[in-house]
């Protein structure tokens, strides 16, 4: 593996069923909703060849993590979105490919994402020599908002639909970005 290249793999457990992580999770345009922490914005891209059932089309996305640089890449999801997961390819200051993958245990739901990735962004290529060891932990604190997010949006979907299974508390607002002067760029 080069000094760019990463390969990660995330596990997450939240309560909710597969179908409700498959929506949430396969409806790209609403990451910068449930996930502002990470998601700054999202572009529908437009025109180009219709996309097959259960696969929505490619958006662009401007993300950020914990440290004080953001990506800018086009999320296409590869595979259709079902209950079981989805596979995506990134391309922009991230280039390959990722594969989510939902199990049911019982009243939850197992998570796993694979995400193997080329540092295409001049920063992040000319520094992941020395800081690789620092992005990662930056993916690591980005994927923590992710499902911590996650878990925060299936209870509100949750409480709007008037399922509970336990003592109600009112749901949180997600995490807002961490840099205060990301909340002013666009």
């Amino acid at each position: 593996m080069g000094s760019t290249d990463y390969e990660f793999r995330t596990v997450w457990r939240v309560a909710g069923t597969p179908e409700e992580v498959a929506a949430v999770l396969g409806d790209a345009t609403a990451l910068p909703r449930w996930c502002p922490s990470v998601y700054l914005s999202v572009e529908p891209v437009t025109g180009g060849p219709e996309p097959g059932p259960g696969v929505p089309r490619p958006v662009r996305l401007h993300t950020k993590g914990w440290l004080p640089y953001t990506l800018r890449w086009t999320l296409t999801v590869t595979e259709p979105v079902t209950s079981r997961g989805f596979a995506l390819t990134a391309a922009g200051d991230l280039n390959g490919t990722g594969c989510w993958t939902f199990e049911p245990d019982g009243p939850e739901t197992v998570i796993t994402y694979d995400w193997r990735v080329s540092a295409a962004k001049p920063l992040l290529r000319r520094l992941s020599w020395l800081l690789k060891p620092g992005f990662a932990a930056n993916h690591r604190w980005a994927m923590a908002r992710g499902e911590e997010s996650l878990a925060l949006e299936l209870r509100r979907r949750r409480a709007a639909a008037g399922i509970t299974t336990g003592p109600t508390h009112p749901v949180p607002p997600p995490p807002r970005p961490t840099f205060a002067w990301l909340r002013w760029r666009g």
